[in-house]
C-alpha cells in the first residue's frame, strides 16, 4: 500500500471509533494484530474489542480528533486528542461525570491493507488527574 493509503486506513479507524462502529473499526485490523502498548492486557482483536468496549462505555460521547499524522514505509504515526464525559466505569473507577481531554501518540504498522501492529503512549496521568483519582502537581 502507498503512504497515502496507509494514512487513510489509520484515519478510517478513528472515523469508525468516533461513530461507535467498533465492528467496522475491527474490520480494519489484521487477525494477527499485536499491541505493544499494554503487554499485560489480552492481545489481538479480542484485546482491542475489550478495550474499546470499556472506553466507549466509560465515555459514551467520546470523540477523537487527529491533530497530526505522518507515514513512512509501512508505519503511520498520529497524535490524537480525545474528549469525553466520564459516564461509565473506567478501569474500576466509577463514573465521575467529569469532562476530560487527553492526548495520545500511536505508531501503527500496516501489512496487507490492515493494521497489524501498534505501539502507543497515552497521557494516562493527565486523564487520572482530570478524573480526580490522582492529585494534580502541587504549585510550590
Amino acid at each position: 500500500m502507498s503512504l497515502e493509503q496507509n494514512k487513510a486506513l489509520d484515519y478510517q479507524w478513528y472515523e469508525r471509533i468516533n461513530a461507535h462502529d467498533l465492528e467496522g473499526a475491527l474490520a480494519l485490523v489484521s487477525p494477527d494484530f499485536v499491541d505493544h502498548e499494554n503487554p499485560t492486557a489480552p492481545g489481538g482483536l479480542e484485546g482491542l474489542r475489550r478495550f474499546f468496549t470499556m472506553q466507549l462505555a466509560a465515555f459514551p460521547d467520546m470523540h477523537a480528533t487527529m491533530l497530526d499524522q505522518f507515514a513512512e514505509g509501512d508505519k503511520v504515526v498520529h497524535r490524537i486528542q480525545v474528549e469525553g464525559t466520564h459516564q461509565g466505569t473506567l478501569m474500576g473507577i466509577p463514573p465521575t461525570g467529569k469532562r476530560v481531554k487527553f492526548t495520545l501518540i500511536d505508531i501503527i504498522r500496516v501489512a496487507e491493507g490492515k493494521m497489524a501492529e501498534h505501539w502507543g503512549e497515552t497521557d494516562i496521568m493527565g486523564l487520572m488527574q482530570q478524573l480526580g483519582v490522582v492529585p494534580p502537581p502541587s504549585s510550590r
